[in-house]
């Protein structure tokens, strides 16, 4: 049975190898590259990938290496989750105002992000007081920079969807959307005692799906067509972390 399993995580792996060779071609088309030159970028990309010394292949997939230990869980007691300088606490009105600048912004556009209310009432009531939904502040040494949190919350199969959002500018790139997943990860699995956490990926957002292919995600599904922006259809990957898997990998446990 354990060879079966790896077998089909093989096949898995291969699957999203596919999805993100097809969001690349997409991209370098889109961006201008022309289609000939295309077997040039594959052929330096390879070079990048080799050790020419060597001829050996890098290995492309590393996880993060969080500790579960290093997280100060205040939760009973102040409600937040700390990992160096990135908190994690419930989401408040007090937030919403900067959320809705941050939707303003053309980046998110294509993006999931993209499909939250714009109307800060709206926003707010979805953000905050939907019974599905439980959002938090991502903070950075005291300054609010972004938003991470759960959407379709099932108590009766015990799973939720991933959602998250670094607003402010000037706080993307530097590691803070990974700290915060898995703080958040955290929460799911070792506080609400979750059995699955999944995220869906539009199939450009190569970023989003390597992030999470380093915490442990596996692909789930691939849904054609799925969502529509600019009256163009995007395929959308579901990707999955069971509880059994965190366990193993950062958790010490079998």
């Amino acid at each position: 049975m354990e060879n079966a399993y790896t077998e089909i995580d093989k096949l898995k792996q291969q699957k999203v190898l596919e999805i993100v060779s097809s969001s690349f071609y997409k991209e370098l088309v889109k961006y201008g590259i022309d289609k000939s030159d295309i077997v040039s970028v594959s052929m330096n990309l390879l070079d990048y990938a080799t050790d020419n010394k060597n001829g050996t292949i890098t290995n492309p997939k590393e996880l993060y290496s969080f500790k579960i230990d290093n997280i100060a869980d205040k939760w009973e007691k102040k409600g937040t989750l700390s990992l160096d300088n990135i908190t994690l606490q419930m989401l408040g009105k007090e937030h919403i105002t900067q959320i809705v600048g941050w939707l303003e912004a053309n980046e998110i556009h294509g993006t999931f992000i993209d499909f939250l209310p714009k109307e800060k009432k709206v926003l707010s009531e979805y953000l905050i007081n939907s019974p599905d939904k439980k959002y938090f502040s991502i903070q950075h040494d005291n300054k609010f920079v972004g938003i991470i949190g759960a959407e379709r919350i099932n108590n009766k199969f015990s799973k939720l969807e991933m959602k998250k959002f670094i607003g402010d500018k000037e706080y993307r790139g530097k590691g803070i959307a990974k700290s915060s997943t898995f703080l958040f990860l955290y929460y799911a699995f070792e506080i609400l005692k979750f059995n699955k956490v999944y995220i869906h990926s539009m199939d450009t957002n190569i970023k989003n799906i390597n992030i999470n292919s380093h915490f442990g995600f596996h692909l789930e599904g691939l849904l054609y067509n799925e969502v529509s922006v600019d009256g163009k259809f995007h395929d959308v990957i579901r990707m999955g972390l069971l509880k059994e898997k965190w366990s193993q990998l950062y958790n010490g446990k079998i």
